[in-house]
């Protein structure tokens, strides 16, 4: 019988050992392959350094303040000039900058400050487009699941209440789309239970569906074949 100090080899015991993958172990008898890392692709990956948006907030750039209302809060613009009046191309690219925040009062101010910006002057967003790429871009890169939704849909109002912005969108369809791609198969599968956050929008899967589909009615002739070329499994929803 054996004392407690002998060691067994894998051989002796019959059990297979764990080689790497491609490997002239993985050739051996009385082996197993070792499972590969998981990539973790869609784990989210928050900004390493603050965002100019709470930058400049914190220095007290932006002329806006929190406004409360019987039921709800909102954004008071400071100053004679109405939200119409601003410089856009000096502060939508910035707040387009805060998409990326999950803090108060930086995710509220950065959110709201773009829904009032687009709704009180839309004619205003087109000529701003080329410099909202990175921050779009920047913010869906978090994959943050709550950046990520309001992200899209941002790019969907912005797309169905701005003239021209959606073809003006096609030529950045390369830096955009690509976080679509990775994105579009995170569908929740509930099997018989309810999904609130599909009530809420909040399903990515079908926020990039909705999405794809508003560029491709908004974006002229040529988005089709420029969203089929970066999303291969995308089919129209003006062919079919």
């Amino acid at each position: 019988m054996p004392t407690s100090s002998t060691h067994w080899s894998y051989e002796q015991l019959h059990l297979p050992r764990v080689v790497p993958a491609f490997s002239p172990q993985a050739l051996q008898h009385n082996v197993r392959i070792q499972e590969p890392p998981r990539v973790h692709c869609v784990r989210p990956r928050p900004l390493a350094r603050p965002t100019l948006f709470r930058k400049y907030y914190e220095r007290g750039d932006f002329p806006i303040a929190l406004q409360f209302d019987a039921s709800s809060k909102s954004i008071a613009w400071k100053g004679k000039d109405k939200v119409q009046d601003l410089d856009y191309h000096h502060y939508l690219p910035m707040f387009f900058d805060g998409l990326c925040e999950t803090e108060h009062p930086y995710k509220f101010f950065a959110r709201r400050g773009i829904h009032d910006m687009i709704k009180y002057a839309p004619h205003k967003v087109l000529p701003v487009v080329p410099q909202l790429i990175i921050p779009i871009k920047n913010a869906l890169n978090t994959r943050i699941p709550d950046v990520v939704c309001c992200t899209m849909q941002i790019i969907q109002k912005m797309v169905k209440s701005c003239d021209m912005v959606g073809e003006a969108l096609v030529p950045y369809y390369r830096q955009i789309l690509p976080m679509f791609n990775l994105l579009k198969p995170m569908n929740v599968n509930t099997g018989d239970g309810i999904d609130y956050a599909q009530q809420r929008d909040e399903n990515i899967g079908d926020l990039v569906q909705q999405t794809l589909e508003i560029l491709e009615r908004h974006g002229g002739e040529d988005a089709f074949i420029n969203i089929k070329y970066m999303i291969p499994t995308y089919e129209s929803c003006m062919l079919n």
